[in-house]
């Protein structure tokens, strides 16, 4: 889905005065005391005053909630210089923008993510038509800023149908302030179920406070929600286990954790990250595609998710690098849309002279006569390479996270209780309890599917794959960046021996769960290497030829994925059994889509704001394979 934008308003539009109206007209900061979460929905983001000046209002506040959202829509965003600009005339909110700014990037159509402070503070930006975003969106907001208060058309921005849209996402006793009070405006909120608490004529009462709008939402009717027979219904913070210490298990340890739960992270080898997730570096680049595939949007949202939790929690150039990646087309897949938006060269464009011209210097892979506007590569900027041991380990140190290692888990079982929540119990081989709670989240890879037998269903394929590595010798011989397509290549990350390595990979194998290391792979894996990477595969020929030694290592670990190659993620049970979700089938995507997966469960779980557009979320919903809408 790109955006065709017919019109761009001038900056002055958007020159307003940061104000407290909406903060003191929705009876904030107080309204919030004490709650778990708070949820703010703002119609038109403008160039963010409202969010910093509520960020900054929950940052001071000791009584503020553990987790707040912010949901705003936007038609056509400004440049981050733009935001830096304006909130650079109030020093109370610049060191906020700074923050701000440095993620704001890559805004295609759709939903966005940005985390802050930890990802106690989530921003999710929509752009794009406002009812029409809102339709993908399912939570109830506490809160509402309507914020366009210089359009030069107020009735079409705030048209019935918008505020009915708002009046969806509102519960009853949701609180709205807005800068503007016309009657067609405060007409259409009555009709819209809101209850109109004060408006101010500032044209006859030019000194009184801006705020001239304030109502709540209390319609004389019962209010009709479309039915989510997916949407389990939202559950308090209680105990938590999660089976598996891998990518998935750990991001959806450290969501949760952040939301108050007490979680219990069971993993049956000696430490995280053994499994799959043991890989000693991995690469991060989005998938692309012509008609921009579910796949496609999937991977820039869990890139954004994963570099956010990277960049604030590891330590660059030692656990992660965004260095880019060139990728080589060796057929017609992997291209651009025909309409590709200058937001979109964030995360990829054609490769130019540069960067074919800095792999050819090195490699000597790609030929002279392929330096021109037409050739068969991309450069995706905003990739790079991480490891996945340290991101693991950075989600688990999250407070409110224990682990216990070397735990073998044979089953669950369900007990109900008359007064209060059931509670599952994970149970060994010999049918004795290892740990109870009220959630259980399966998140241990392919080995997922032999701890559902409760009647769910989890159908699981296991793929093995193998790769090559070793020590950087001769770095004239290595590419600047790392270089996929056929296979693929990172060409100098640092070690546990603070040495530079290479890594090339990965082998694919369907239905395989073995672990174990073989020569023919190695050979399979040089030949992928001379062909991404002829020069390259030449230096290392002797190396390889010498079969596995100290110089040239070998891992294999086992991925598994769903019948449709995408996640699977949230609740497994029915309402008997409350309280079964899963987070796995990531594939070869476990980096991409750990941390956006684990942000969805806790959203699924909670009744949030999705990080990701309702008609995404439903296709990653582990019941999909049984559930008909």
């Amino acid at each position: 889905m790109l955006l065709q934008a017919t019109f761009r308003p001038p900056l002055d539009f958007f020159l307003t005065p940061v104000r407290p109206v909406f903060l003191q007209g929705c009876g904030l900061p107080a309204a919030w005391a004490g709650q778990s979460q708070w949820r703010v929905l703002e119609t038109g983001f403008g160039l963010g005053l409202n969010f910093l000046a509520t960020w900054l209002a929950w940052k001071n506040d000791p009584q503020r909630p553990r987790l707040l959202h912010f949901v705003s829509t936007e038609a056509c965003p400004v440049s981050a210089a733009d935001l830096f600009s304006k909130a650079a005339d109030h020093p109370d909110l610049l060191p906020l923008a700074v923050q701000l700014c440095a993620q704001w990037h890559g805004l295609l159509p759709g939903l966005h993510r940005l985390a802050f402070e930890r990802s106690q503070v989530l921003l999710t930006i929509c752009i794009g038509d406002a009812k029409a975003l809102l339709k993908e969106q399912s939570f109830e907001a506490d809160t509402v800023f309507l914020s366009d208060v210089n359009s030069p058309d107020q009735a079409r921005i705030f048209d019935p149908h918008l505020l009915k849209a708002i009046a969806r996402c509102c519960r009853r006793g949701s609180r709205l302030a807005g800068s503007t009070a016309t009657r067609g405006l405060t007409d259409g909120l009555t009709q819209s179920g809101f209850k109109i608490r004060q408006t101010l004529d500032l044209e006859a009462q030019p000194d009184a406070d801006p705020a001239h709008l304030q109502a709540v939402f209390n319609p004389p009717w019962e209010p009709k929600k479309a039915a989510e027979p997916y949407q389990p219904k939202p559950r308090s913070p209680a105990r938590c286990i999660v089976i598996g210490a891998g990518l998935a298990g750990a991001a959806c340890a450290a969501s949760l954790a952040r939301r108050g739960w007490q979680v219990t992270v069971l993993d049956t080898n000696t430490g995280a990250a053994s499994g799959a997730s043991a890989l000693p570096v991995g690469l991060l680049a989005p998938h692309m595609s012509p008609d921009d595939s579910l796949l496609s949007r999937m991977s820039r949202h869990g890139l954004r998710a994963t570099w956010q939790v990277a960049k604030s929690q590891l330590l660059a150039g030692v656990d992660w690098q965004a260095s880019g990646v060139l990728q080589r087309r060796f057929d017609a897949s992997g291209g651009l849309p025909m309409h590709w938006p200058e937001a979109g060269e964030h995360w990829s464009r054609w490769a130019g002279f540069e960067e074919l011209h800095a792999l050819e210097t090195a490699t000597g892979s790609v030929a002279q006569s392929a330096l021109n506007p037409e050739t068969p590569a991309l450069w995706h900027a905003a990739g790079g390479w991480i490891k996945p041991k340290r991101l693991v380990e950075a989600l688990l140190a999250t407070p409110g996270i224990r682990a216990r290692y070397s735990v073998n888990v044979a089953g669950l079982t369900y007990t109900s209780r008359a007064s209060q929540d059931g509670c599952w119990q994970v149970l060994d081989a010999d049918q004795n309890c290892i740990a109870e709670a009220e959630l259980v989240v399966l998140a241990a890879g392919f080995e997922s599917a032999g701890l559902t037998n409760t009647g769910a269903n989890l159908p699981l394929q296991a793929i093995r794959g193998q790769v090559a590595w070793g020590p950087v010798t001769d770095a004239s011989v290595m590419p600047p960046f790392p270089v996929n397509g056929h296979g693929s290549f990172v060409p100098a990350f640092p070690g546990d021996d603070e040495n530079k390595h290479w890594l090339m990979g990965a082998t694919f194998q369907r239905g395989n769960n073995s672990t174990s290391v073989n020569a023919a792979d190695q050979t399979a894996i040089y030949g992928r290497l001379q062909q991404l990477l002829p020069r390259t595969a030449e230096a290392l020929k002797t190396s390889f030829d010498a079969g596995q030694t100290p110089q040239i290592q070998a891992w294999a670990g086992v991925r598994c994925v769903s019948p449709d190659r995408l996640p699977l993620v949230g609740p497994l049970n029915d309402a008997a059994q409350p309280g079964l979700y899963a987070c796995t089938a990531l594939g070869s995507r476990g980096l991409s889509f750990a941390v956006l997966c684990g942000e969805l469960l806790a959203a699924w779980l909670h009744a949030e704001p999705l990080p990701i557009e309702k008609r995404l979320a439903r296709s990653l919903l582990a019941s999909r394979h049984h559930f008909t809408e």
